[in-house]
C-alpha cells in the first residue's frame, strides 16, 4: 500500500516565514489537539482535505523550486495540523528529495516519542508551539495533557538538539498571562532551550 497522506494545502515562496531562505509549506490534515482558538481549523474539518499525496507526488509538486531552495538555503517546512504524526511519510520524502534542501517541522510535539526519534536525525529546525508549560493551562486550552510534549522536549534536549529548536511561547487571551509565558520560558531554559518566539495570539 502506498504511503499516502492527507494535505490541506501547499504554499510556495515563503521567504523567512517557516525557516531559513525560501521555503514551501506542506500542511498535513489532522491534529491531536482541540485548541479552543484553533489558528488553522481546516486541519480538523472532514472537508478540509485538499488532496492525498505520496512522498513522490509531493516531491513532483515542490521540485519546481529546487533552484530557489539551493540558492537561499531553504527547503520544505512540514506543518498542519500535526506533521510529526506523519513521520514515516516525511522520512520517505527526505530519502528521495534533494539532500541539500532543509527539512523543517512546525509541531506541538504532542506525539509519541517514536515519531520524533524517526525524524530528528534529518530535521534542520523544529518550530515548536508549546502553548503553555503549565499542565492545567495546557489541558484547558487544548483538551489533552502536555505529558508527551514535556517528554519530547526532554528527549530533544538530551539528544543535543535544543539548538535546532525555535520555541513559540504564545500569550493566549483568556487562558494565560505574561507571567505564565515567563514561567514557560524559564522552564524551557532549564531544559537547555534558548531560542524563543514570544507573541500574542490574535483571536
Amino acid at each position: 500500500m502506498q504511503n499516502k497522506a492527507p494535505f490541506i494545502g501547499i504554499s510556495r515562496h515563503r521567504l523567512g516565514r517557516d525557516g531559513e531562505g525560501v521555503t514551501t509549506l506542506a500542511a498535513f490534515h489532522g491534529c491531536p489537539l482541540r485548541c479552543k482558538c484553533c489558528l488553522n481549523s481546516q486541519c480538523q474539518r472532514e472537508d478540509g482535505i485538499r488532496e492525498y499525496l505520496t512522498p513522490q507526488e509531493l516531491l513532483e509538486k515542490v521540485v519546481i523550486d529546487d533552484l530557489y531552495f539551493q540558492a537561499t538555503g531553504g527547503g520544505i517546512t512540514f506543518g498542519g495540523g500535526e506533521p510529526a504524526t506523519h513521520s514515516r511519510f516525511i522520512e520517505e520524502f527526505r530519502s528521495i528529495s534533494n539532500p541539500v534542501w532543509k527539512i523543517n517541522i512546525e509541531t506541538s510535539l504532542n506525539v509519541s516519542r517514536e515519531h520524533i526519534e524517526r525524524i530528528a536525525p534529518f530535521v534542520h529546525q523544529f518550530i515548536i508551539d508549546i502553548k503553555d508549560m503549565n499542565s492545567d493551562i495546557y489541558k484547558a486550552y487544548t483538551g489533552i495533557t502536555n505529558t508527551q510534549v514535556r517528554d519530547n522536549l526532554e528527549y530533544l534536549s538530551q539528544a543535543g538538539l535544543s539548538s535546532k529548536c525555535r520555541i513559540r511561547v504564545p500569550l493566549i487571551p483568556n487562558f494565560n498571562t505574561q507571567a505564565d509565558t515567563e514561567y514557560s520560558k524559564q522552564a524551557l531554559m532549564q531544559m537547555g532551550y534558548a531560542d524563543f518566539d514570544v507573541f500574542e495570539y490574535q483571536v
